[in-house]
């Protein structure tokens, strides 16, 4: 070869060579300028792990790797994940459902991949090894590992799902992008032209500024806009009554990380511009960042309508507690603390912008387009039809996705200059900038008679909201409608605050304060059981809700399967109980522990409207569409809704053709968030599919057990008397261009909660029961968990194998909440400072799937994404106190709290 300055690399088995500086990242050399894209970057630290490739056979991070080093190199990535291993890989990825929301699946497959061509029948110790480095938040690894072992032959394969529709595990409709890396997200589209767009953060918790000269900073070409460039009104929020954020922060900061300017211009100008030498001023100012300062006399108002700093106050009472506490056989008290907790989705915010025949279009990661779209419109003085949304494949979201994040920044640019732009968080941005999930400082009694029965209970706590409101209206009312748990409580009062401080913003996180609240109320629980003589479990069981139960809004309920889930528990209850006292009894140093924790979670808004639409129509060429506008953020949704709808309807999930999520396309579906869609875009989909069967079969005049196939140009129609056929084309197309239609909305019937918290808040409620067993370290204070067996009332499941999917990605996430994670501004702004659960941390896993079938839902089926988070933390803990008598009270239950919290039980 010619001596030209190129660099020789062999990708995928073509050759490239390749002129660019010898240090440049190998992840960019690939997704920049080689186009492959299925390659992710999630860190560019080599903490994640998502943009693992092969060079020359050998798992590297191609984000640690510079060009040069793979120079004359064979680099594989998940394009040319190809040959037989690779095939067999995706297909047992499909049909595990180990790909969820699938930006950590690339990586996945390579690692697997390098590890079976060495050795093709590695045991299980072995695949996690190999997994070791590659983190995923959605799955919780158990489908990723028995994939793999499926492929090594070390594990029995999935058994093909047969039959209707809803109840069989189908492969997830969206899961062939994702295994082959041809899905697209955020940070995967490249416009022509595009401007590069970053932001100006500030680097206080509270502070005032001036700027500069930006003129003479800014290089040729680039552009800046502040606050004084938004042409609409400088201010957003999830809620619009509580809306106080402001896109571009004007005069003053109320938080680390909140954004003064934005830049745009060339990629190779804005990339390397030093945005700590932008021209601004800073005059820090004293922040607030504990509660106990928030709420002190003569604190400074963030905002100054607020009184101590309180954004919203939420309250459920009936009953006098009072008295029965005074008369109790049995009474107990806790306090607890919760710190923030980071999402830490493995993608980092990523989208890009352009102008489409007047329409700017906004194309990012989101969990709520709809919403997106109101509030940049707004943002930038548009009419929201001027604005259109398109959410990318989102990597991770688990409620801080709802909020806007760059979506006002890329809007202004491309509105500003004409010219498209794309935007993409580094992971220190991401996580120095976006919501978290509440601390909270809680405080409860309760009360139980002789007989083990619930007679009183109080709460009061606060949640740290943060700088500005978000989600912290919804966990403050949420809060005091949960934290009596799925359980009779006759005499209770509850109230919740979300207080506003300098800290990050505190808001929407896999169960909107629930988690933290069932955290007080379980380990309240194990100490009225304790303090009575109870068996843990029976005492949970005694007290559980039943159908025409009344709760603590003085909601009458049915379809109660609390006490099914706790059922189910009970002979895993007594073996595991038996297990850990032979096992402590043959060891000292290491003891272990069983811990019960309960759930229930409303699904949807509280005590709000909360409405999905569907429309689903049949072309003239006999295609049948599913607009649908609900996010998949890896739950599911895609194919769920699929499966409700096709089994409505009456025909096969192949044949319905997705539309959507879109705003220009598919109706409003809501927001993902609060275990919504399965439930209410699942219902509005079956009631779409029966209102498109009812028009079918009496254009036909056919019997309700018809059979409706699709054909080109025709629907045929027969049953046992007869067959008929429509011909489509001889229809006329309706506006959107469909011969046949329906479209149709679901709001759940709900009511306003009343000044002491009574009304309906929810429509549907789902239950859990987790049972955990842990080992401890005496002498470390160290915490392993060993099993957890999850039992969960779905109402219906829809699709077992994404059900299970859910819980133990929830069960992941709870095991972090419970043992390592916290996230402190500042100082654990990536993924290596903050912890969470890898491959090895991970328990073995049992789901127990129960169907107590909801009047309300869709089949009967209820919601789950949240729920299976709330009850893992306090099982751990529970389990952990069971084990060596650490009551923990502080979370994360590390090593030295672990140990303090011995010492003074006297172990």
């Amino acid at each position: 070869m010619k001596d030209t300055g190129a660099i020789r690399l062999t990708v995928n088995g073509a050759r490239h060579d390749m002129i660019a500086p010898p240090g440049r990242r190998l992840s960019a050399v690939l997704r920049e300028d080689l186009g492959l894209t299925g390659t992710k970057v999630g860190c560019d630290a080599g903490d994640c792990g998502a943009c693992t490739v092969l060079l020359d056979a050998e798992p590297v991070c191609a984000c640690l790797t510079p060009l040069a080093r793979a120079a004359g190199g064979e680099i594989t990535t998940v394009e040319g994940l190809t040959d037989e291993t690779g095939t067999r890989l995706k297909a047992a990825f499909l049909r595990h459902g180990a790909a969820q929301c699938g930006i950590c699946t690339p990586g996945m497959l390579m690692a697997a991949a390098a590890l079976l061509r060495r050795d093709p029948s590695s045991d299980r110790a072995a695949v996690e090894d190999a997994l070791g480095g590659v983190l995923c938040r959605c799955t919780g690894y158990a489908k990723i590992v028995d994939a793999v072992l499926d492929v090594a032959g070390q594990d029995r394969p999935v058994t093909a799902a047969t039959g209707a529709a809803v109840g069989a595990a189908i492969p997830r409709l969206d899961g062939g992008p994702k295994v082959d890396g041809t899905e697209s997200y955020g940070a995967d589209l490249f416009p022509a032209g595009a401007l590069l767009v970053r932001v100006v953060r500030s680097p206080h918790f509270a502070a005032r500024f001036a700027f500069g000269d930006i003129a003479a900073w800014a290089p040729e070409g680039v552009r800046v806009f502040t606050a004084a460039d938004l042409p609409g009104e400088n201010r957003f929020g999830t809620i619009p009554p509580f809306a106080d954020q402001p896109a571009l922060a004007e005069g003053c900061v109320r938080m680390r990380g909140e954004v003064v300017a934005v830049v745009a211009g060339p990629p190779e100008v804005v990339e390397g511009l030093d945005l700590d030498r932008f021209p601004v001023e800073w005059m820090p100012e004293p922040p607030i960042l504990t509660l106990d300062d928030a709420r002190a006399a003569g604190a400074v108002q963030l905002h100054g309508s607020r009184e101590g700093n309180i954004l919203i106050a939420g309250r459920v009472r009936c009953g006098d507690p009072g008295a029965a506490l005074d008369g109790a056989e049995v009474v107990a008290e806790v306090a607890i603390e919760t710190p923030f907790v980071e999402h830490a989705y493995i993608e980092p915010e990523a989208g890009a912008a352009w102008m489409e025949g007047g329409v700017l279009v906004i194309r990012a990661c989101t969990q709520a387009p709809m919403m997106d779209r109101d509030d940049t419109a707004r943002l930038l003085g548009l009419p929201p039809e001027r604005v259109r949304i398109i959410p990318a494949a989102t990597g991770g979201g688990f409620g801080s996705k709802l909020d806007i994040t760059l979506q006002p920044y890329l809007g202004l640019v491309t509105l500003k200059t004409g010219r498209p732009c794309r935007m993409v968080y580094t992971r220190r941005e991401s996580m120095a900038s976006t919501t978290k999930r509440h601390p909270a400082r809680l405080r409860a009694r309760a009360a139980a008679d002789a007989a083990g029965r619930l007679v009183a209970m109080t709460v009061d706590g606060d949640f740290d909201t943060g700088a500005y409101a978000s989600w912290g209206p919804t966990v403050a009312v949420r809060v005091p409608v949960h934290a009596s748990g799925p359980f009779r409580v006759p005499n209770y009062h509850a109230e919740a605050r979300a207080v506003h401080t300098n800290n990050p913003i505190g808001g929407a996180f896999r169960g909107f304060g629930v988690p933290q609240a069932a955290i007080l109320q379980e380990t309240l629980f194990d100490d009225l059981a304790i303090r009575g003589g109870f068996d843990r479990l029976a005492f949970r069981r005694v007290n559980a809700l039943r159908d025409g139960d009344r709760t603590v809004c003085g909601q009458r309920l049915q379809g109660v399967g609390i006490g099914a889930c706790l059922d189910a528990l009970a002979e895993p209850w007594r073996d595991a109980l038996a297990r850990a006292e032979a096992f402590n009894a043959a060891h000292g140093g290491v003891r272990r522990g069983v811990g019960v924790a309960s759930c229930w979670y409303g699904c949807g808004n509280t005590a709000l409207p909360n409405p999905s639409t569907i429309r689903l129509g049949v072309t003239a060429e006999g295609r049948i569409r599913l607009h649908q506008g609900a996010t998949d953020i890896g739950q599911g949704a895609n194919t769920v809704i699929a499966q409700i709808c096709a089994d409505a309807l009456g025909v096969a999930v192949a044949d319905l053709d997705l539309v959507g999520p879109d705003t220009a396309l598919t109706p409003d579906c809501g927001k993902t968030s609060a275990s919504r869609q399965t439930y209410i875009t699942g219902k509005a989909a079956e009631m779409a599919g029966r209102a498109l069967r009812a028009r079918i079969l009496a254009m036909t005049n056919m019997g309700e057990d018809a059979v409706i196939r699709p054909e080109p140009g025709a629907l045929r129609v027969s049953d046992g008397r007869g067959e008929r056929r429509i011909d489509l084309v001889a229809l006329e197309p309706d506006g959107n261009g469909y011969v046949l239609a329906a479209e149709e909305s679901y709001d759940p019937p709900t009511g306003a909660l009343d000044e002491s918290g009574q009304g309906v808040p929810y429509a549907v409620y789902g239950y859990g029961a987790q049972m955990a067993e842990v080992e401890v370290d005496m002498g470390l204070g160290t915490v392993k968990v060993r099993r957890i067996t999850a039992a969960h009332d779905v109402g219906r499941a829809i699709n077992p194998a994404l059900a299970e999917g859910q819980i133990e990605g929830g069960i992941a996430q709870g095991l972090g909440l419970a043992l390592m994670e916290e996230f402190v501004p500042g100082r654990t702004e990536n993924l290596h400072d903050y912890l969470i659960p890898t491959v090895g941390d991970m328990p073995e896993i049992r789901s127990i799937l129960i169907e107590v079938p909801d009047p309300e839902g869709p089949f009967g089926a209820k919601g789950l994404g949240e729920h299976v988070l709330i009850p893992t933390a306090p099982a751990i803990l529970n389990a952990i106190r069971h084990a060596c008598g650490a009551r923990i009270t502080r979370l994360p239950a590390r090593p030295d709290r672990v140990l303090a919290a011995m010492r003074e039980a006297g172990r």
